[in-house]
């Protein structure tokens, strides 16, 4: 037992505070404590965190010290989580702390620990490959058409004389194609050009919003909707039977509150809706900030859920996906190749291209949140170094 760290060393074991306890600056050790933890984190050599790395909270995965550790260094980060998983190492901050993530339930869930099997209501399920099929074309009936595959509209893209984001639109309207929609149609809000034709994606059809069939196609709203989308948003709401809302149409969610009641009254309807607000956004809808958000991302995902009647994906590290009355969902693919320009819309594009598949509004978000990830992780692997664009994303590519 030693006062100061050796002058090297190849391993430490951070298991100075468990699940429950944070430090506490006024505690005489906390100064010496916070003194060895960032010892360990500026030191190169492997660590491994004893159910979860001292200053993380579980529940949240929010960390109450110093800048968690950088991604750079994930490759020499461990965690053994006992007895069950933690959500706390898979959102917020969690990932960038725990680094790899192993289980030992150490005997808790058996028939051996206590003479019968324990069965204990999960807070959360993380979200792998085993929950989230992806069924192909190729499984499909020889004697299908276009139609078996369902009509994706997006409507958004707006223009002004001084603001141009066409491109939001057209990110999200390639996404519904790449993963699968038998149409897709675009709606391009404000003073954009009358688009007859996408050059790069002649597939593509363009009508104005007034010729959409709200009624049979999964609508997708918001993608670069900037202010026009106030000016549709009330017949979407009420006319699409299965809908995505994303971006400036959550926005706009968030300050009406008449949107709000008919956001609420569809759920009494029957009809299918996801939202997928980042932090910012979902902190608008709550009439919080996006720390408040932040700092309990289970809390703030199931809040949505359950005041909207639908289902909520919170982007950003460890996706949340939840729906009312059921334990929500931690992704547990996707990496920091994600932050940048035209990823989210490329989201809400796929979730509507699964929806338009026959897809549960919570099987099409989950499944479609992991792809997403699922993507990334696979162009970090096969092209080290290079950036993923949103258009590669939706694409598809990954090499």
């Amino acid at each position: 037992m030693v006062s100061e760290p050796p002058p090297g060393f190849d391993l430490c074991i951070d298991a100075l505070l468990g699940i429950g306890a944070l430090p506490d600056p006024a505690h005489a050790g906390s100064a010496r404590m916070q003194a060895w933890l960032r010892t360990m984190e500026h030191s190169n050599a492997l660590r491994l965190s004893v159910d979860v790395p001292s200053g993380l909270n579980a529940d949240t995965g929010h960390y109450s010290l110093a800048n968690p550790a950088s991604g750079s260094c994930a490759n020499r980060l461990f965690t053994l989580s006992l007895l069950t998983l933690k959500p706390g190492l898979f959102t917020a901050s969690g990932r960038d702390c725990a680094g790899e993530v192993w289980l030992d339930d150490l005997g808790f869930c058996s028939d051996k620990a206590f003479g019968q099997k324990i069965e204990v209501e999960p807070c959360a399920w993380l979200l792998g490959a085993d929950r989230a099929p992806q069924a192909g074309r190729a499984q499909s009936a020889h004697a299908s058409h276009k139609g078996s595959f369902g009509d994706v509209a997006v409507i958004g893209g707006e223009s002004t004389a001084s603001t141009h984001m066409t491109g939001a639109a057209l990110l999200a309207a390639s996404a519904a194609l790449h993963a699968g929609a038998g149409r897709v149609f675009v709606s391009l809000l404000g003073n954009a050009p009358a688009l007859a034709t996408d050059p790069g994606q002649p597939e593509l059809m363009f009508r104005s919003t007034e010729a959409l069939d709200m009624r049979h196609q999964v609508i997708v709203c918001g993608c670069g909707g900037g202010e026009s989308v106030k000016s549709v948003l009330a017949k979407v709401l009420s006319t699409a039977r299965r809908l995505v809302l994303d971006a400036d149409a959550l926005n706009a969610l968030a300050s009406d509150t008449q949107l709000q009641a008919q956001l609420l009254a569809r759920q009494s309807r029957g009809y299918s809706t996801v939202l997928t607000p980042h932090p910012l956004e979902a902190a608008r809808l709550m009439g919080c900030s996006a720390a408040d958000v932040q700092s309990d991302r289970l809390a703030a995902v199931r809040q949505l859920a359950e005041r909207f009647q639908c289902v909520v994906v919170l982007k950003g590290s460890g996706s949340l996906i939840a729906a009312p009355g059921v334990p929500a969902w931690i992704n547990s693919t996707g990496n920091a190749l994600l932050a940048a320009a035209g990823t989210g819309d490329v989201l809400a594009g796929w979730v509507g291209a699964l929806l338009a598949s026959g897809q549960s509004a919570l099987d099409a978000a989950r499944n479609a949140v992991f792809a997403h990830g699922q993507k990334a992780d696979i162009w970090a692997a096969s092209q080290s170094g290079m950036a993923l664009t949103a258009s590669r994303l939706a694409r598809g590519q990954t090499a």
